[in-house]
Parts: C-alpha cells; structure tokens; sequence
C-alpha cells in the first residue's frame, strides 16, 4: 500500500490548482468590484449569489454525493451515471421554467430603495443554476474516474473565462463608456446593467465550460434505470434536508440582513460590506473545498481497508493543523490583506478572524461526515445540519436588528462549532473512530494564544513592526508543530513503506 496521506496530499494539490487558482481569480474580482461599486450595489452581488448557492440545492438535490456513493458500489458505472444525469436534466428544466414565470415579481421583491435589481439579473441567475446543476455529474464522474488534471482544467477554464468577461465588462467596456464614445467597447456597456455583468459574465463562462466538458455530457444516454433511480431517491433524500441546512448556515446571513433591519437601504450596504469581507477568508476556503474534492473519493475508496478508521483520524489532525496554520497566515496579515477590498467596507474587517474559524469548524464537519455516508446513515447528516440552520436562524432573528452583520458571523461560528461537536458525538457512537482529540485541542488554544498576544500590540504605531511580530507569531507555530509531530510523521511513512514492502513479496 503506497502512503495514503502522500496519495491524498497529492490528490489535494491537484484539485487545488483547479479550486485555488480560480478561487484567486474570483478573490481578485474583489477588490475591483469593490472600488468599482459602491457597498449597496455590491450588496445585489452578495445577495443573488447567496440564493444562487441556496437554490443550487433544489437544482442538485444531493445527486453528488448519491453518485459517488452508487458508482462506489455497482458494477454497472454506465448505468448510475446515465440515471444520475437524467435525473438532473429533467429536474433542472422543470425547476428553470417555474423561476422563469416569477422573475419579474421576484426582482421587485428583492429591489430597494438604494439597489434596483432588473429582471435580466433574475433570468441571469436561473440560468447559473441550471448550467451548474448539468455540469454537477460530468465534473463528478471525472473525480471518480481519478482525472484530477482534467477536473482542475476545466475548473479553471471556467472562472478564466468568467474573470476576463467580467474585467472586460465592468472594467475596459465602462472607461470606454465614460471616456471614448466611438470605442466599440462603448457600445457593449449599458450603465443600467452596472454589477449585473458579473451574472452575464457566469452565464457565458458556464456554456464555454459546457462546451469543453461535451464529451462528458453526451457520454451519458438518456436512458435512466428507473428502479436505480428509485434507490438514489431514497438515499438522496436526507441528503437534500442537509444541503437546505447547509445553505441556510452558509448564506442565510446575507439574505437574513435586508430582512431583519428596518432600514432597507442600511442593509443593503451592509450585504455588500459583509459580503466583501467575508471573501478576505478565501484561503481557508479554497484548502477546504480543494480538500473536500480529494477527500470524498479518497475516504469512499478507503472504506474497505482494515485501518480505514486509523488514517481517517490522521488525516483529521494534519487537516486541522493546516487550518490553523492558515487562520494565522490570514489574520496576522489582516493589515495588508485589507487592501484587497475598497475602504469603504474596511469597517467589516472586524468578522474576519470570527469566520476563519468558523470556516475551520466546518472543514472538520466535512472530516466528520464520513461516518454518516459509508454507514448509509444520511438521515443524520440531516439531523445534524438542521441542529445547525436552527442556531443560525435563532441568533440571527435575536441579534442582527442589534448587531448587524456581527451576529451574522456569530450565528456562523456557533452554528458550525455546534454541528461539529453534535457530529463527534453521533459518530463516536454509531461509526467510532480515535481521533486525537488532545494534540488537536492543544494545536487550537496555541493558535488562538498566538492571535490574542497579537491583539495586544495591535494599536503599534510602526506597521511594518507589527507585521514582523506576527509573522514571527507564526513561523513559532510552524515549528512547534514540526518539532511535535516530525517523529509521528516519519513512523507513519516507514509503516506504510513495510506495508508496500509485504505487498511486493
């Protein structure tokens, strides 16, 4: 057996060239849109993203992860696909036209007095929706098939694309405008249209991405198993009360904000501050989805292997370390990383390091959830992940008239913490696995000592000082770290080169 953390490691590297380098992208979409637009316009791209990922989940239903979990266990891989892809065309179809109908009474509803939102960003974001959901089982069969250079590829391609159309658009195409009426570039900009370029740019982005993943997509025969379909169903079910969940923890907050303030034009600036600043947390984002990406068909693929359990437990732990790490890189950095995004929404930089590590509590419920899903016990993902939308709605609905978007990442960080903790517990009793919960706890109250002893010269004149000291803060992390667990790491890799060694014989 060759190192499964190396195999793993590399695995996430990979799909992290297609999630890190397009994430970048996005990232520096930010600091562009944020000097381009004013907080309540960019509050509109906060918001319509925010239902877009809630909606994803009417359009995806969990079909996913039912995928991988059906094309894990049957021979017949042709067929789950061909089922699996069907299934969400139908569905995408069905769920587009009944969006469609209401688009109009939709962008008046969501229209405020500082943020009109047209109906073209309405038909925009519905056609978002539907080309992701087509997409979701193609790019889901290349992970399974292990073709992470492809997956990545294509990824990249799609937020290339999306990134130029959206600088050409708001950038090129608007100084033309402004400054050079006989410019064609002039022509393609509609002042109206303003932050709305960026959802014509996704749209655009996805169909080129549609194209390139053609071989894919026409790979699969309309010709589903129905009685296949039906156990997909019915495994997929929970699944979907655990992504309405999910969302309601992810994104409820930048919708929740118009809701709960009485003051529709505040809170229309305070999505677009919320928004940008909750982007200065990319870096724990992008590990975490790259991870997720790699680990899925890494933890399904090691089910079967009598010390499964034993490297799910070291995984944990590398991964919360190297979360830490980059709660730390983020925060003792936060001076120069504001840059990134326009002054006017500096004021929210105050929720960052709170998001960071409610970001790290949901990278561990990612880790966690594998219990669940090799136990075909997916009801309580649900259970779980409802415990979750409920300790977001309630801190939300208490405080946010109070506290604004503060509450809003409060309620994120208790909602995470909760679900991880409820999640340990669930499947320390149903699916035990000794995970090393002393070093982790110990790697944690460090980190976090780490950034308190920062706060306490925070008021430092000398800036470039200050960012010296932090630094200092976390090269002293990094090598506790390696001093602790370079002996635990060079007996794990001499157990899995005996193990190649017997194998060979």
């Amino acid at each position: 057996m060759s190192n499964p953390l190396k195999k793993l490691a590399g695995q996430t590297v990979i799909y992290g060239l297609g999630t890190i380098l397009p994430r970048f992208l996005n990232y520096m979409l930010t600091p562009i849109l944020t000097r381009q637009f004013l907080p309540a316009e960019y509050g509109i791209n906060s918001e319509l993203y925010a239902y877009i990922a809630f909606l994803n989940i009417i359009f995806t239903y969990g079909m996913e992860t039912t995928f991988f979990n059906f094309n894990a266990k049957l021979d017949n891989k042709q067929s789950v696909y061909n089922t699996a892809f069907t299934s969400l065309l139908c569905s995408s179809l069905i769920f587009s036209l009944i969006l469609f109908v209401f688009s109009n009474s939709i962008s008046q509803m969501l229209s405020t007095p500082n943020a009109v939102y047209p109906t073209q960003f309405i038909t925009w974001s519905i056609l978002i929706m539907a080309s992701d959901a087509l997409m979701v089982i193609p790019f889901a069969r290349l992970r399974a098939e292990n073709k992470a250079l492809h997956f990545s590829l294509l990824k990249l391609l799609n937020v290339a694309v999306n990134f130029g159309l959206t600088i050409f658009f708001v950038h090129f195409c608007k100084l033309a405008y402004q400054h050079d009426e006989n410019n064609f570039m002039s022509v393609l900009y509609n002042p109206e249209i303003g932050i709305g370029y960026v959802f014509l740019a996704n749209v655009i982005a996805n169909f080129v991405t549609m194209i390139f993943l053609s071989k894919q997509i026409f790979a699969a025969q309309l010709k589903p198993d129905f009685a296949l379909l039906k156990q997909m169903l019915v495994y997929t079910a929970p699944l979907i009360i655990l992504g309405f969940a999910g969302m309601i923890n992810e994104t409820l907050d930048r919708i929740i904000l118009k809701k709960l303030l009485p003051d529709k034009a505040e809170a229309q600036m305070a999505q677009g501050i919320y928004g940008a600043c909750y982007k200065i947390a990319i870096l724990m984002t992008i590990f975490i989805q790259a991870f997720r990406f790699a680990a899925e068909p890494f933890f399904f693929g090691k089910a079967k292997e009598k010390d499964s359990k034993k490297i799910y437990a070291i995984v944990m732990k590398y991964f919360v370390i190297f979360c830490l790490f980059l709660f730390l890189a983020t925060v003792m950095n936060l001076d120069w990383i504001k840059y990134f995004i326009g002054r006017s929404y500096w004021e929210g930089l105050k929720v960052v390091p709170i998001l960071l590590l409610a970001n790290l509590c949901l990278g561990v419920m990612y880790n966690l959830s594998i219990w669940y899903k090799l136990s075909n016990q997916t009801k309580y993902g649900a259970i779980i992940s409802v415990f979750g939308a409920v300790i977001t709605i309630v801190i939300n609905v208490m405080f946010v008239p109070k506290f604004s978007y503060v509450a809003c990442a409060w309620a994120t960080l208790a909602a995470y913490a909760g679900m991880m903790l409820l999640s340990y517990f669930l499947g320390q009793k149903y699916f035990p696995i000794k995970y090393n919960l002393r070093a982790m706890t110990i790697y944690t109250v460090i980190s976090i000592l780490l950034f308190f002893i920062s706060r306490s010269y925070s008021g430092m004149e000398n800036a470039t000082l200050k960012l010296i000291l932090n630094n200092l803060l976390i090269l002293l992390f990094v090598w506790l770290i390696y001093k602790l667990e370079i002996s635990t790491l060079k007996k794990f890799k001499a157990n899995a080169n005996d193990n190649q060694s017997h194998q060979s014989i």
